[in-house]
């Protein structure tokens, strides 16, 4: 049995601490270095905390938990990554950090340790370069909360090297997480086919056909979905969401379908980030609004619009090999909770139903963030055999 790789950790916020804590779950002896002595401090707080809840559900032993802090080793100098096989940068969002970041580790890892970047936008490829050694870096996208979301996107660059992207499904799968591969194209599977969710609902706010409370109800009681758009938005931050909104609509050159909503610009802009500073969509130092029931023809038909968006979403992913079919319907499923995969979806609902509401659709407004994917013909005749 091969020795288990020492794992460096960049970056001691939410996503580092979870990963790096997944990783001495794992039984790797784990670095995690962040220049704030205030963050690593806080890291080890939060994964203590974590540690101590799954102990307290029975999901670890008290020797589990040992083990597992007496992997964990924090500093604030890169030098302390010297020593690694593998190193997750999980840094701020942004080329110029990633790639000022990935030039320092160059210089101070092993020639053959291996770099993941855990990123769930930018270009893989990009940052590939800047690390100095493309053919041992690979995209690792985990998503939030590390710990409990079971989905890792992995994104080969052009140069990764086979071998490497085969390693970290082994890794991966021995931290019993599930992956999916993806082609380096904006937003990869997940935060490229989720967009219409988002998208389409605030363009529905926008056109004043109903109101967020209303929106969110036609997605969760007529589709089952576990949390209507503008909850989850303010769930998940205004800033965050639209950071990455305008990163996919950035990085396909102003694909109108991805197009930021100036509605979500202006809240971030005012500070009304969600949940994490009591208001976004909603107020929650108020009593939340009522959603209107009564029409259940608005609900169904808003509820069937974003799903039909969302669906052609995902066949035009499919159709142009960003990934496979299981492992598009699984990231939905594992990445975002959706109740089933869209490509499964489009079936129960009927190809030809999804065919006619995008015409329709397109037909109605006449802009090219409705246009029906090309894809649709392959998919028929995929399922027609």
């Amino acid at each position: 049995m091969m020795d288990k790789e020492r794992f460096g950790i960049v970056g001691a916020g939410a996503m580092g601490s979870g990963i790096a804590q997944l990783a001495a779950m794992g039984g790797h002896d784990v670095v995690v270095v962040d220049l704030s002595s205030a963050a690593l401090e806080a890291a080890a707080g939060k994964i203590g905390e974590s540690l101590n809840v799954l102990e307290s559900k029975g999901k670890l032993t008290p020797v589990d938990v040992a083990a597992t802090n007496g992997r964990l080793h924090f500093a604030d100098s890169l030098d302390a990554l010297s020593g690694c096989q593998w190193v997750i940068e999980a840094v701020a969002e942004k080329y110029d950090v990633k790639n000022e970041l990935l030039g320092k580790l160059n210089c101070i890892l092993p020639a053959d340790c291996m770099i993941a970047t855990n990123t769930s936008s930018l270009s893989v490829n990009a940052l590939a370069t800047s690390s100095g050694r493309p053919h041992q870096f690979l995209g690792m996208h985990f998503f939030n909360p590390p710990v409990r979301m079971p989905l890792v996107e992995l994104i080969p660059g052009l140069s990764t090297d086979p071998a490497v992207t085969n390693r970290a499904v082994e890794l991966m799968e021995g931290w019993g997480k599930q992956t999916v591969r993806a082609q380096d194209t904006p937003g990869f599977i997940v935060n490229r086919i989720a967009r219409p969710y988002y998208a389409e609902a605030l363009r529905i706010l926008e056109e004043g056909i109903a109101d967020c409370a209303t929106i969110d109800a036609a997605m969760t009681e007529v589709h089952g979905f576990k949390m209507g758009p503008f909850a989850l938005m303010d769930f998940i931050g205004n800033d965050v969401n639209y950071a990455v909104t305008h990163s996919v609509w950035e990085g396909s050159y102003g694909e109108p379908r991805y197009r930021p909503s100036v509605t979500q610009r202006n809240l971030v802009m005012a500070k009304r980030l969600g949940k994490k500073s009591g208001a976004g969509f909603y107020d929650y130092s108020k009593s939340l609004p009522e959603p209107k029931r009564s029409d259940e023809l608005l609900l169904l038909k808003i509820a069937n619009r974003i799903l039909l968006m969302l669906i052609n979403e995902a066949v035009d992913a499919w159709y142009f090999e960003i990934a496979g079919r299981d492992d598009i319907d699984r990231a939905v499923t594992l990445g975002v909770n959706y109740p089933k995969g869209l490509l499964q979806w489009s079936l129960d609902f009927g190809i030809s139903r999804c065919i006619e509401g995008m015409a329709d659709l397109y037909d109605f407004y006449r802009e090219e963030r409705y246009r029906t994917s090309p894809g649709f013909p392959k998919w028929i005749a995929e399922n027609s055999q």
